[in-house]
């Protein structure tokens, strides 16, 4: 590696370099909230559907977690600065096909695939370099601010594109991404790389099967809420009875394990693997790993449920929902610069477990808050708890997943680390939203069966046609579609309060589970060194 000081002797030089990846790391979370409030223009826009925009932004997540891994090691291949830069190029490239897209072929071709693949190549890259550019007593802040930028582009992600979509149009955001592309290629250059290692040839079959086992496992997951988890819902493909995602999943674990075999015979044979296994023998590696995985699950599934319920539940606009997820990050930020800075040899293991103590009781406060009354300021509370916790974790991990191997291997730790980051966020998300809709759908039904206004024949009608789960609507898109229907007042009245207890049902048993997820991570702290940690040697 490049020392760490030619980069680090200039405190101006240090804030540029920082700067320039927090940059890199923000673009590529903001793609991935950014549009979600604006789904229905963007699909009128393009003349498709809801589904079909739906399933570019699932594409986008595929693309990133199937290529995650050999984009790592194409860092370790041709240097990691060049692979940041070469990324930034594909991704700028895709954003402005994206925003110039007149259909959904061509929005695909630019947000899902080249976004998809630029961010394969910048990711693991923005690993590799804090650690080559940054001393070790000073990464634990700077990666806490690279993974602050990420969450706090998620966080601010609706309120950017409620603005655009409003004000403006939905391609000025992906125009504005080509804009901070260029701002991150012109301030690169004062980032110091490594030289290119005498590498000759890069696994292609190692390649295929990492990329084939976590995309199939991703897909899988993400398919969850439409297909079901283990029991398939009316018209879901299934095997044996049981839904595919199941059998998807399956499929993904068995192909990345024959990817581990594979590796460990390059290994043995003394060839090139495009990661050696003997890494996730590394306990403060794995460790480090899991957390961000917890991490990401519950951070997701944060970001699925609060602004469920700001925007549907209470009917909030684009802007006041995201105004409303402000308050995470700035905490977030606050705890991901201020500990590192104020309490530089503090325990890692102490900070990640207050950090998910933190995040468990943002999740319990507002699960306790949510009622048939309660406004918009419930979720202010939780969210700058959810945010110290995720800052804390933030202020931490970075630091110790990549100082527990040489520094040569950092680019292949930057790629594995974003690959059970997407893989986390993938299910946190999965998981929140098929709680969610099988709780709604209990206790709708419930609520209608027990009803004595309801007619026999609804109460039957209505079990029926919600076996597949009932939909997340505010009051006025139900009463709206139950006056369309013609439905009586009675009926209608019995299915508008219905629906308002069922939607808190089904936030609160979302919001239980990822407590009790917070809550399972804490079983993995031990792996968490107690000391902050030092360089491994090449």
């Amino acid at each position: 590696m490049a020392p760490a000081a030619d980069t680090a002797e200039s405190p101006a030089t240090a804030r540029i370099v920082l700067l320039t990846l927090a940059a890199g790391q923000f673009l590529m979370a903001l793609d991935s909230s950014v549009m979600n409030v604006s789904i229905a223009t963007v699909a009128e826009d393009v003349g498709t559907t809801v589904t079909g925009i739906q399933g570019a932004i699932t594409a986008y997540t595929l693309v990133m977690a199937m290529f995650m891994i050999p984009g790592g090691k194409v860092g370790a291949l041709i240097g990691r600065k060049r692979a940041f830069m070469i990324g930034c190029c594909v991704y700028g490239c895709g954003s402005l096909t994206t925003s110039l897209a007149p259909n959904l072929p061509v929005l695909l071709l630019g947000w899902a695939l080249l976004e998809g693949l630029g961010a394969a190549l910048i990711l693991p890259a923005i690993v590799a370099l804090v650690a080559g550019n940054f001393t070790t007593e000073r990464r634990p802040a700077a990666y806490g601010l690279v993974a602050a930028a990420a969450a706090v582009a998620i966080a601010v992600g609706p309120l950017v594109g409620g603005l655009a979509t409003t004000y403006f149009s939905w391609r000025w955001v992906f125009a504005g991404e080509v804009v901070v592309v260029l701002g991150i290629l012109m301030s690169a250059r004062p980032i110091a790389d490594a030289p290119v290692g005498e590498r000759a040839r890069i696994d292609l079959v190692g390649c295929v099967l990492s990329a084939l086992g976590l995309g199939i496992s991703v897909y899988g997951v993400l398919r969850s809420d439409e297909w079901g988890w283990f029991q398939p819902k009316p018209g879901a493909p299934s095997w044996l009875g049981i839904s595919l995602v199941v059998w998807l999943v399956l499929a993904g674990l068995l192909l990345i394990w024959l990817f581990l075999r594979w590796e460990a015979r390059l290994v043995k044979q003394r060839k090139e693997p495009l990661i050696d296994p003997a890494l996730l023998q590394n306990k403060q590696l794995t460790g480090g790993l899991t957390m961000f995985f917890f991490q990401y699950l519950v951070q997701m599934g944060v970001f699925f449920v609060v602004p469920l319920y700001l925007s549907i539940a209470l009917g909030l606009s684009a802007l006041k929902t995201g105004a409303r997820l402000l308050p995470l990050s700035l905490t977030l930020l606050a705890a991901a610069i201020l500990i590192p800075r104020f309490f530089p040899d503090v325990s890692p293991r102490r900070v990640v477990r207050l950090g998910i103590l933190a995040l468990l009781a943002g999740a319990v406060v507002l699960m306790a808050a949510l009622d048939a009354g309660a406004g918009a300021e419930i979720v202010t509370i939780p969210l700058l708890l959810i945010g110290l916790g995720m800052g804390a974790l933030a202020s931490q991990l970075g630091s110790v997943t990549v100082s527990a191997v040489p520094e040569t291997q950092s680019a292949e730790v930057g790629g594995v680390q974003n690959a059970v980051t997407n893989l986390g966020a993938s299910l946190g998300t999965a998981l929140a939203g098929s709680i969610l809709i099988a709780a709604l759908t209990t206790s709708f039904v419930t609520s209608i069966e027990q009803n004595p206004a309801v007619p026999a024949d609804v109460k039957s009608q209505t079990s029926v046609e919600l076996q597949s789960g009932a939909p997340f609507l505010s009051d006025a898109q139900l009463k709206t579609a139950l006056d369309a229907s013609g439905t009586s007042t009675e009926v209608s009245q019995a299915a508008l309060d219905a629906n308002r207890e069922a939607r808190l049902d089904g936030l609160r048993a979302a919001l239980a589970v990822l407590a009790l997820t917070a809550l399972l991570a804490m079983f993995f702290t031990p792996r968490i060194p107690t000391t902050q940690p030092r360089s491994a040697t090449p």
